[in-house]
């Protein structure tokens, strides 16, 4: 027979009104009850009706993750920010609906009004490069809906996570720069997308830094994709003088990059050093392996959500988390031919 929550109220030697608390998430429990409760759950495999919750506490116990389908839409990057997300859900009881929103269409904020009214989430998790359109933010703050942003371009009163990419991309230049390159190029991202930025003032810094004067010719745009990473060094490999190492913004671009040498009858890395940025499962399935900058995306997304709804939980304000970055240094770079 189904567990009841009277049964699991019994058990934990409580009223039904605490257990309904403690499923709500409510602050008026104390911490030894609440643990108390959901320890008689436990043990008695007690699932409640999520409609039945939701009817209860008058509230969906639903977040959104938003992201613009305009980017890449097959990206590991995505993927792995939603099973972030997906996971500090699951261990809090929420439930996550994952929603394209273009960002350059004009029916946008109809868009997004017909989401919240038919879906009501009581929050959102915006992914770049919507974190930062202002349209979208706007609308959010007109509709005192909570949200949570994973890379932020401004910092300032920001709830969400953030890691320093610029410092990061700074980095990985300067590996490249240790082992003797002077000719390096960079691939760039979607050029409204605030990653690329950052990883292009970065590869800047970097190149400054060591006295180089920088070549125009060697920053080509991409689009965070592996095509685009193609057409990318093509452009590079065309040039008189080619350079002898790519950074480009993602591990996307750096296999097109690698993927083009090979046309060329370049061979990674005693002709040309590759790297990239993000550490997507890619980088490792690759010959040679990519060095790459190692992004959490998944942790991120996991703490984006995590403090999106200690906000809806009402366990504090949340906060902007800053994490750290890793280089993982594999075959792809080497010494300058």
């Amino acid at each position: 027979m189904r567990v009841r929550l009277e049964d699991v109220a019994r058990k934990a030697g409580v009223s039904p009104k605490t257990v309904s608390r403690v499923l709500n998430d409510e602050a008026n429990v104390s911490e030894s009850t609440r643990q108390r409760v959901r320890a008689a759950m436990e043990a008695m495999d007690y699932r409640p009706l999520p409609s039945a919750r939701s009817l209860a506490g008058n509230r969906s116990f639903v977040v959104a993750m938003l992201y613009d389908n305009n980017d890449n839409p097959a990206s590991t990057y995505l993927a792995e920010i939603q099973d972030g997300v997906l996971e500090a859900c699951d261990e809090h009881r929420y439930s996550m609906m994952v929603r394209p929103l273009r960002m350059r269409g004009d029916e946008f904020v109809r868009r997004l009004d017909a989401l919240i009214s038919d879906h009501h989430p009581e929050g959102v998790v915006l992914t770049p490069p919507i974190t930062d359109y202002e349209p979208l933010l706007r609308r959010l703050k007109e509709r005192n809906l909570p949200y949570a942003s994973v890379s932020p371009l401004q910092h300032d009163g920001a709830i969400g996570v953030a890691m320093d990419e610029q410092e990061a991309a700074r980095a990985i230049v300067g590996h490249l720069l240790q082992l003797g390159h002077r000719r390096i190029a960079h691939v760039v991202g979607i050029a409204d997308h605030g990653a690329s930025r950052w990883r292009l003032a970065g590869y800047r810094e970097a190149i400054a830094d060591a006295g180089i004067g920088e070549d125009p010719a060697l920053v080509v745009q991409g689009a965070f994709t592996f095509s685009s990473g193609v057409a990318a060094a093509h452009e590079l490999f065309a040039l008189k003088e080619r350079p002898t190492a790519v950074f480009a913004a993602n591990d996307d671009m750096a296999t097109g990059v690698m993927w083009a040498a090979g046309e060329y009858g370049m061979k990674v890395p005693h002709d040309l050093s590759v790297c990239g940025f993000d550490d997507s499962p890619l980088a490792c399935q690759l010959w040679p392996a990519l060095t790459t900058v190692r992004q959490p995306s998944r942790e991120m997304g996991k703490i984006a959500a995590q403090q999106l709804l200690n906000v809806l939980r009402g366990q504090g304000g949340g906060r902007l988390v800053q994490i750290p970055f890793a280089l993982q240094i594999r075959e792809s770079t080497a010494a300058a031919p």
